[in-house]
């Protein structure tokens, strides 16, 4: 009888001993000895644990959101939370802008049944279900094109009658997020109406809370009780809200709907581990990115872009990015298409960075300068935004709008039309318009907006420059 080769045996085999991070383990013939079983189950929760925060940031986003709102009094869905002027570095946001006023309620299709919303002309306005998923773009990019329109939301499984007269949608999840931006400010903000249309006869009066100098915290968690959040949404929504494979990942470390969430101290002891395991791996995916698909100018720059691919499902080739959607959603939100395709002169588009021409981290005891070259593309305005690393929220200074734009109207241009910005904890002499307060001892990253993006962006014959350190690092 011919034998079989060595080297495939080897490659087929157990060998007796392995290395891990949990410890050896150890094998006869194959067989795991008592202890190697037991490692290995730890090894598999702790490992099912990370990829369950990784894949499941877009829902603890949403969860984390709906609790900061509750608790400055958002109650319902007739409560349409706002920032007037503008949002501010006051509360804990992912990457809010500090140019909008924003205008924010979660939709209840529980409660409520089948929802209205009567968006304002002129908005920009976004639904996205509980798991932060695009539903829905009402507004400028909607059906009503900016004209403003009636939008009718429809419950999981809802077989009732659809009256005509409606954009209508369907969407995966009773819970709802909606965002509304308004071009008019407060005054059409405030035209937004939101009720159940049972009621569409007699709608239900609006409370508008202006929420601009409360202080909260709308960012989920990064220990243990990141999975508290997630347990929360699948206990709450439907069991075909979410697909198959992360509901089997979810399952796996208890997280199941109609049953409690009672981890026992083994595996919640390897759960404490796996968040902030995980948590390192999404930073690292966001301040250091691996994919070269991330980087606008790859090789050249450190600008990165948010979108990879131009998918708001980051989908590439047929396959989910996987990182690309841990990426975006642990420092950022909304997601509609608008933001992800290419659309000339309409919609917005967004680079980051925190890093230095050398590859530096950006410090807040250093002093930089960034120069836009001339004929920024935007038909709007461009807008740089700092942001802190820790939070990924607005840096907190004494400048509650840790901002520069070219509507700031304090913004000096140089006589070749560039623009040269500065960052750092003192001004330039004379230059003060021009600058934004950075914090000694902490890092910062800085996100550049283009609103009406134009052709030179898309094809990149014009670039940001890179952020020059001005001093010895």
């Amino acid at each position: 009888m011919t034998s079989i080769p060595e080297d495939v045996l080897r490659a087929i085999a157990m060998p007796d001993h392995v290395t891990t991070p949990l410890g050896d383990l150890r094998f006869f013939d194959g067989l795991p000895d008592a202890a190697t079983v037991a490692s290995s189950y730890d090894l598999l929760d702790l490992i099912r644990g990370i990829d369950v925060y990784l894949d499941t940031v877009p829902g603890a986003s949403l969860v984390a959101l709906r609790a900061g709102l509750r608790s400055v009094g958002v109650d319902s869905s007739r409560t349409l939370a706002y920032t007037d002027p503008r949002a501010n570095s006051g509360s804990y946001y992912l990457t809010p802008n500090t140019e909008t006023t924003y205008g924010t309620t979660f939709l209840d299709l529980r409660a409520d049944g089948p929802t209205v919303v009567e968006n304002p002309p002129e908005s920009l306005c976004v639904v996205d279900d509980f798991w932060f998923r695009y539903v829905a773009d009402l507004g400028l990019a909607g059906p009503d094109r900016g004209a403003g329109g009636k939008y009718l939301f429809l419950p999981p499984g809802y077989d009732g009658d659809v009256p005509d007269g409606y954009a209508t949608y369907r969407c995966p999840t009773y819970t709802n997020w909606l965002v509304v931006r308004a071009l008019g400010g407060v005054p059409a903000l405030k035209a937004t109406r939101v009720y159940p249309l049972a009621q569409a006869d007699v709608p239900p009066p609006m409370r508008y809370l202006d929420i601009a100098d409360t202080h909260h915290n709308t960012v989920h968690s990064n220990d243990y009780s990141y999975y508290e959040e997630i347990d929360t949404l699948v206990q709450e929504e439907p069991v075909e809200a979410l697909d198959p494979e992360r509901a089997g990942q979810l399952a796996a470390i208890g997280i199941v709907k109609g049953r409690p969430f009672s981890p026992d101290e083994r595996l919640r002891g390897l759960l404490e581990k796996a968040a902030p395991i995980a948590a390192a791996i999404a930073r690292a995916l966001v301040y250091k990115p691996r994919d070269p698909d991330v980087y606008l100018y790859p090789g050249e720059s450190s600008w990165k872009t948010p979108f990879v691919g131009g998918s708001h499902e980051f989908l590439r080739d047929g396959a989910r990015l996987l990182d690309a959607r841990t990426l975006f959603h642990y420092f950022a939100t909304v997601i509609t298409p608008a933001m992800a395709a290419k659309t000339v002169g309409t919609g917005s588009q967004y680079a980051y960075t925190a890093e230095d021409a050398t590859g530096t981290w950006l410090d807040g005891s250093r002093h930089y300068r960034l120069r836009l070259p001339a004929d920024v593309p935007a038909k709007n305005f461009w807008a740089v935004d700092l942001y802190d690393t820790q939070t990924r929220s607005l840096l907190q200074t004494d400048n509650p709008y840790p901002a520069l734009s070219g509507l700031s109207g304090t913004v000096t241009v140089e006589d070749d039309g560039t623009t040269e910005l500065f960052f750092g904890p003192t001004p330039p002499a004379g230059r003060e318009g021009n600058w934004i307060r950075t914090v000694p001892g902490k890092a910062w990253f800085a996100m550049l907006r283009l609103y009406g993006p134009l052709e030179p962006w898309f094809d990149k014959t014009w670039r940001p420059g890179e952020f020059e350190p001005l001093d010895a690092g």
